[in-house]
């Protein structure tokens, strides 16, 4: 029966996915009804695959859209098929983001960069800068999926160091980089969502996003130095050892590394692409992604020679890996419904109201200061990075506020971030804490709970610096 789920499942996204790219170039009200068939489709085989605990979040936020449409709606059944076709682009692009994994996982880039830079990260305090560095890079690949594999690259390069302070130093550095790539990653989906739904300049947010990713990656830097000197243990002298092992093992020598000089170009490629093909089709960033996507990876194993490889992943990925993605996909389905429901209500009106009465309440505040509270209350009733930011900005979407679009999603992106890296029920800490044996509650709180507050008020500062201004 399992077995029977999964290809229902699998089969079922597939064509929701294919649809989606079909009815944007072709528009067709019978296509769009039988998109919305299988998006309804695709919950009912997650339901059946997945575990009841790992579906609740999705039965909740079901209930309360139907709640919703059922006291505002003059037609329910034709809102809930409506409902049902907003996540089409990021479902869209979630089924296609994966492949790019395959790629970076047929050479050794991370190890050969790694050797590459060696002379740069002998020391702790640069080595934890270039790892939250490269954390972020990965998530360009890999989504959250760069948690576990920067992690396992650590703990793998790092041998037998596994007491708290090591913990502590790999799990913070991986955990907010991946955080801060939720800022300006382009491929990251909540990103590109928050951009596209706020109307704002893809450009402007991205640079944004990035300045206070690299402040948060010095910031986090520092806070690691002070950590290290609150354990007591001196990091540099183990990782000089481990570094000169790894340069020994490297299959590039001398001053040329073709590896790296592989990745910085599958890098410029692949993202250079998807900029150069918007600006001269005027595609949305949230179409254009995963049709570079597609053909990139395609290309590169026909570059390469790779054609069997490139069978390979594609079977593993329709009988297993679809099926894998089926609790993010079924959130993001409920979610969708759900914000169609509130955006057919006042709901949005009326929160933004409550805010602005508690801004009234206590004139130091506006919205913008308190829009990151909303995202980390979310995360912390279970709703990960994406459907957060797919919840608040679509919400926030049906709202005129008086602040440029860019700065509506850094308040919401730096809640993202605080998020991530505090609340012990989302996706990265649960991967990190299964991967080293803390609880959620320490690689979250504890390890980040000061920091958190640190980076909020550094966003914040220039925030309403720049409302003030």
């Amino acid at each position: 029966m399992k077995l029977f789920a999964v290809r229902g499942f699998t089969f079922s996204v597939s064509f929701y996915a294919f649809l989606h790219f079909i009815t944007y170039f072709f528009e067709s009200v019978i296509l769009v009804f039988l998109l919305s068939i299988f998006g309804i489709l695709t919950l009912i085989f997650a339901c059946w695959l997945l575990p009841v605990k790992y579906f609740q979040l999705q039965l909740f936020l079901i209930i309360v859209a139907v709640l919703v449409l059922f006291f505002t709606s003059d037609s329910m059944w034709n809102d809930i098929i409506l409902g049902f076709v907003q996540m089409r682009e990021l479902i869209g692009l979630l089924l296609i983001v994966p492949m790019i994994s395959w790629v970076l996982k047929e050479e050794p880039y991370i190890e050969e960069i790694m050797s590459f830079f060696h002379n740069l990260l002998n020391k702790s305090q640069r080595f934890y800068f270039g790892m939250t560095a490269m954390t972020q890079v990965i998530s360009h690949f890999l989504l959250f999926g760069a948690v576990p594999m920067m992690y396992r690259f650590m703990d793998t390069f790092l041998g037998e160091h596994k007491d708290e302070a090591w913990e502590n130093y790999k799990g913070t550095a991986i955990l907010r980089g991946f955080a801060f790539s939720t800022m300006w990653v382009i491929s990251i989906p909540s990103f590109v969502f928050a951009v596209e739904a706020l109307e704002a300049t893809l450009w402007k947010s991205m640079l944004l996003g990035f300045i206070f990713a690299f402040a948060g990656t010095l910031l986090a830097t520092a806070f690691s130095y002070l950590k290290e000197k609150e354990y007591n243990v001196d990091f540099s002298k183990t990782l000089q050892l481990e570094i000169d092992k790894a340069v020994k093992n490297s299959r590039n020598e001398g001053y040329w590394n073709r590896d790296v000089a592989e990745f910085v170009f599958l890098f410029v490629s692949l993202f250079g692409t998807i900029f150069l093909v918007q600006e001269l089709t005027g595609l949305e960033f949230l179409l254009a992604i995963p049709l570079v996507i597609l053909f990139w990876t395609c290309l590169y194993f026909l570059f390469k020679k790779r054609k069997k490889s490139l069978l390979d992943n594609i079977k593993l990925y329709l009988s297993k890996g679809m099926a894998t993605q089926a609790q993010p996909f079924s959130i993001l389905l409920a979610a969708g419904l759900l914000i169609f429901a509130l955006n057919q209500s006042t709901f949005g009106l009326y929160m933004i109201g409550g805010l602005n009465l508690l801004t009234d309440l206590v004139p130091v505040l506006n919205v913008l200061f308190l829009i990151p509270f909303i995202v980390i209350f979310l995360g912390f009733i279970g709703l990960g990075p994406l459907p957060v930011i797919v919840l608040v900005a679509g919400i926030l979407n049906g709202v005129a506020l008086p602040y440029p679009p860019e700065l509506i999603v850094l308040a919401i992106t730096s809640g993202s971030v605080i998020s991530i890296i505090l609340s012990p029920i989302v996706m990265p800490v649960i991967i990190l804490s299964s991967l080293n044996g803390l609880n959620g509650i320490r690689n979250g709180i504890q390890f980040n709970f000061k920091f958190a507050i640190a980076f909020y008020c550094l966003v914040q500062v220039f925030i309403q610096t720049m409302v003030l201004i």
